[in-house]
């Protein structure tokens, strides 16, 4: 559970992340992810995002994080938190953004 909890906090972190031209391969999600939840497992303890965790934010695809992320996930987590976090980092998070829905961008 505790495996779980980690992986939705930081895929919610990651959801605000601006989409590049390039499309991965599934492959590559998958390694995006798990670069991405090593990275910023700190956040987890309440700490602020790492240099490497804010590496992450910038260069990780919205299209590989975004549809991990169900209504059911982002509930779990404080939402406002994270996009401050993500922002501290130097992403923008467009307004009203909604990661896991068919209204993403």
């Amino acid at each position: 559970m505790k495996t779980a909890s980690i992986s939705v906090i930081i895929l919610i972190a990651m959801m605000f992340l601006a989409m590049t031209s390039a499309a991965p391969t599934a492959a590559e999600c998958v390694n995006e992810r798990r670069l991405a939840v090593n990275a910023c497992i700190n956040v987890l303890t309440g700490r602020l995002p790492s240099t490497a965790c804010c590496h992450r934010a910038r260069v990780s695809h919205t299209g590989c994080i975004c549809p991990a992320i169900t209504p059911k996930i982002a509930a779990l987590v404080d939402v406002n938190r994270f996009v401050k976090l993500i922002e501290g980092c130097g992403r923008r998070v467009p307004r009203h953004y909604k990661c896991g829905s068919i209204t993403t961008p």
